[in-house]
């Protein structure tokens, strides 16, 4: 099934490949060729030629080639026999078919954009000048919309009359039901589906009318929009992107699309200078939808909130990455706010957003770790847990493992603690138990199923003679840990530090009470406590030295603490050998408290 042969080289032969080319970009005459900058991507210096004897085209830049069927192809999106089609009636060619249904089935779809059409312009004459819209024209204004802005985009109104636009298409039933303008009543007379509303019409990418959406006025009744109904060969809102025939033309040149959610918006980012917006029409967004847009742009910015709605179609969103080439982006707007408020309260803030789009996966993990306790340990940890889940989810491993780093420097853990995070299922109790006691990085061990911290505070309150001058509040990162430390410290009796501390660290210090530390060695154990401080801080270092910049400044400190970690995985016996470490630590924590 196609075009008849002869049609296709009718088109071709009869096209001005220099008239269509110019209606995306600007052509000057260079001795036999026409010189232009390319309209498939961003250049500025012409390296785009057209040879108009031949019909045909090439860029020096990009290398696209090809001639006007191919042109029309790729700046309308179409197939072949839509790019010769679209020619064809540029041109005035009727074009026979090698299938009599399939040219049949494409007459009916040129017969209903005609319909629509009419419809559109029924609709915008009414805004502009029937005395009963008023009250649109009047809302149209309050959002910055004038006569210029209802012309340019054929915004129109939907009379409060039941039959005004059946009575004016005069469409027998099953061509006015097939419009999905409207129905048939009991009577069987036809009715109107859009009534009292702004209607916004949508055309599809070369342009051609095939619905509307509709817009409650402030005290309307009824829901806020109101679309076209689905209708099997004609319009189809899991496929529709609004704005795309608008669109087009600057994401080719930018290979980019942004995404909104509502008509106003996409009107508010053309009036902003963003001409590459366009919506879906009261849908998600869908495989269709991102098919679609992979054939104008390889870069997709959704302008919405992707927090919510974002997170939920993370998994959607990659599987499109992968299959239609694409690259989703999100703009960080601020909260609350949307692109069509944005247009005119603060357009530079919406441009900038824009243009500051961050990879989808990026702006979630970023939106994660900002609204997270980053300055207490427990925070930071439940911060790098939740910002692995999103990680995890994205299909490439190499992908993941970059923000394995990214995680670690905001969290100030370590990179093998952060992939730890994420190999161990979120729901499992004994896996989170278990690595709670892993061992942080292949240091020395110590004995018996309580943490290092458990067993230093064990033997301080079973053998505090042995170890109270080796330890310090630095060497617990555990908040009631340390708690139970410092309480230990106010006072040497065991009974008026559980009375006075009472809650989680009375209980702690009661059940170690009654725990046997016979076994514990004190110099095992405050190593291992060393290992572990140490690491921590180097780690708090690293990430601090990649933020800033700056290196050589963090070196001297980062240098000291990696070599007393390779010394510690050999026990000592002494505890003077590891004295310098601990006062070196309990120094880089007074600093830190005081800055």
């Amino acid at each position: 099934m196609g075009i008849v042969d002869d049609d296709v080289r009718r088109v071709r032969d009869a096209t001005d490949i220099v008239g269509l080319i110019t209606e995306h970009t600007q052509l000057k005459k260079q001795g036999a060729q026409w010189m232009g900058l390319c309209p498939f991507h961003g250049e500025k210096s012409p390296s785009f030629s057209v040879n108009a004897e031949k019909g045909v085209y090439y860029c020096f830049g990009c290398q696209a080639k090809g001639d006007a069927i191919d042109f029309a192809r790729e700046t309308e999106g179409l197939d072949f026999a839509g790019s010769v089609e679209f020619l064809a009636g540029k041109v005035g060619i009727t074009l026979r078919y090698t299938d009599r249904n399939e040219g049949r089935s494409r007459n009916r779809r040129k017969e209903h954009a005609d319909h629509i059409g009419r419809a559109v312009d029924f609709y915008h004459e009414r805004l502009l000048e029937d005395p009963t819209a008023r009250s649109a024209r009047d809302y149209l204004r309050s959002r910055g919309y004038d006569g210029d802005v209802a012309r340019r985009f054929q915004i129109g109104w939907a009379p409060d009359e039941w039959s005004e636009l059946s009575r004016h298409l005069r469409l027998k039933d099953d061509e006015w039901m097939a419009t999905g303008l409207g129905g048939i009543n009991k009577r069987g007379g036809q009715y109107d589906f859009f009534r009292a509303r702004i209607v916004f019409p949508i055309f599809d990418a070369q342009g051609n009318a095939i619905g509307f959406g509709g817009r409650k006025l402030p005290d309307g009744e009824g829901p806020k929009y109101k679309n076209t109904s689905d209708t099997a060969e004609f319009y189809s809102k899991s496929e529709v992107l609004y704005g795309l025939h608008w669109a087009k033309g600057e994401a080719g040149r930018t290979d980019e699309l942004v995404v909104c959610e509502g008509y106003t918006d996409v009107i508010g980012c053309h009036l902003a200078g963003i001409e590459r917006a366009v919506a879906t029409c009261g849908t998600a967004l869908t495989p269709q939808h991102a098919r679609t847009m992979g054939r104008f742009a390889s870069r997709v910015v959704l302008a919405f909130d992707a927090d919510g709605a974002g997170q939920a179609a993370a998994e959607r969103v990659y599987a499109w990455e992968e299959e239609f080439g694409l690259r989703f982006a999100v703009a960080a707007l601020p909260a609350g706010a949307d692109p069509g408020d944005m247009a005119g309260n603060d357009p530079d803030g919406l441009r900038t957003a824009i243009e500051e789009a961050r990879p989808f996966l990026e702006f979630r993990v970023d939106r994660e770790l900002d609204r997270s306790d980053l300055d207490s340990a427990e925070g930071r940890a439940l911060a790098a847990t939740a910002a692995m889940r999103l990680v995890v989810e994205h299909p490439d491993a190499l992908v993941r493992d970059q923000y394995v780093m990214r995680i670690a420097d905001r969290c100030m853990v370590s990179a093998n603690e952060v992939r730890r995070r994420a190999e161990t299922p979120a729901g499992d109790p004994a896996a989170r138990g278990r690595r709670v006691a892993v061992d942080g990085g292949g240091g020395p061990t110590t004995p018996g199923h309580l943490t290092p911290e458990h067993q230093a505070l064990r033997l301080l309150v079973h053998r505090p003679d042995e170890v109270a001058d080796h330890l310090a509040s630095v060497l617990f990162d555990d908040p009631v840990n340390r708690d139970s430390y410092e309480a230990l410290g106010t006072t040497r009796d065991l009974h008026a530090a559980m009375e006075q501390a009472g809650g989680a660290v009375g209980d702690l210090l009661a059940r170690l009470a009654v725990d046997d530390a016979s076994d514990d060695d004190p110099c095992g154990v405050v190593s291992r406590l060393l290992f572990l401080a140490a690491e921590r801080a180097a780690v708090v270092l690293e990430a601090e030295a990649r933020q800033a910049g700056d290196l050589a400044t963090y070196q001297p400190s980062i240098s000291f603490l990696r070599n007393w970690i390779m010394d510690l995985r050999e026990a000592f016996t002494d505890f003077a050998e590891v004295e310098p470490l601990l006062r070196w630590l309990v120094n880089y924590s007074e600093e830190r408290v005081d800055a």
